[in-house]
């Protein structure tokens, strides 16, 4: 019994010291491992990485290493979200030969703030689902209810249309970037704000961003785009191309090219 003991704790050391090796020498990896891409996916808006699981789960399918990240969007200000995603991606990333990110809503311009800040050289492209690049009306509505004693997270001011919110602030991104917008609105509030086409929660117009790569619509709000299996698969396209599949056809992750 001691013998077993002591073997079994011996092929722990054994493994546990390989799994140190490997984290310091990444380059001691297998080839077809170190040539497995990353991806790191960020969640929106008071959800957490439950959120991105379908996604998730369609890009490991397709033969991607996810890293589906967790932030308390509701208890922090977005300069303190931006350095736990920082410190998140270190941690995951820093040894990855390419890393691409795949973000929805706040997580977008959290993404984007934290590659400026930290650029990365092994950054491959960004894919973004309803993100509110140029801010939300939605926001600013929420944040005029708050003068009436409505509490809200700190970051739904990084989420308006004015000057000084986060969305206004940003660089012009200088990495590839694809946009994949909502059209479907289940939001009675929508011709009071008369923000055009939108997911329910951002405007198509503020999706769009200056030097992106790609853009497309789909029929999804803002909460279902996450979930979409015709999402997933303009996702995967992007990541392998640079490019959407424009086409009238519904598409699938397994399918996508």
């Amino acid at each position: 019994m001691r013998r077993s003991a002591a073997a079994a704790f011996a092929v722990f050391a054994a493994l546990a010291g390989l799994g140190a090796l490997l984290r310091e020498k990444p380059e001691l990896l297998a080839p077809d491992a170190r040539d497995v891409e990353d991806v790191v996916l960020l969640h929106g808006l008071g959800r957490t990485d439950r959120a991105m699981r379908p996604l998730e789960h369609a890009l490991v399918g397709a033969g991607y290493r996810v890293h589906n990240l967790a932030y308390p969007s509701l208890a922090e200000e977005p300069a303190q979200l931006v350095s736990i995603i920082s410190e998140q991606i270190d941690a995951c990333c820093a040894h990855a030969e390419k890393l691409h990110l795949v973000t929805h809503s706040l997580g977008g311009l959290l993404a984007r703030a934290a590659l400026a800040q930290h650029p990365r050289a092994n950054l491959g492209r960004v894919v973004m689902l309803a993100p509110p690049n140029n801010g939300s009306a939605y926001a600013d509505l929420a944040r005029g209810a708050r003068r009436t004693g409505l509490a809200l997270a700190p970051a739904v001011a990084a989420l308006g249309t004015d000057p000084l919110g986060l969305a206004r602030k940003l660089p012009t991104p200088n990495y590839e970037v694809g946009v994949i917008a909502g059209t479907r609105s289940i939001n009675p509030l929508d011709p009071l704000l008369g923000a055009g086409a939108s997911d329910g929660a951002v405007s198509v117009a503020s999706t769009r961003l200056q030097g992106m790569a790609d853009f497309v619509t789909v029929d999804a709000t803002h909460s279902s785009i996450r979930r979409k299996p015709e999402v997933h698969a303009q996702v995967i396209a992007f990541l392998r191309s640079g490019h959407f599949e424009h086409t009238a056809a519904p598409l699938r992750a397994g399918v996508a090219r």
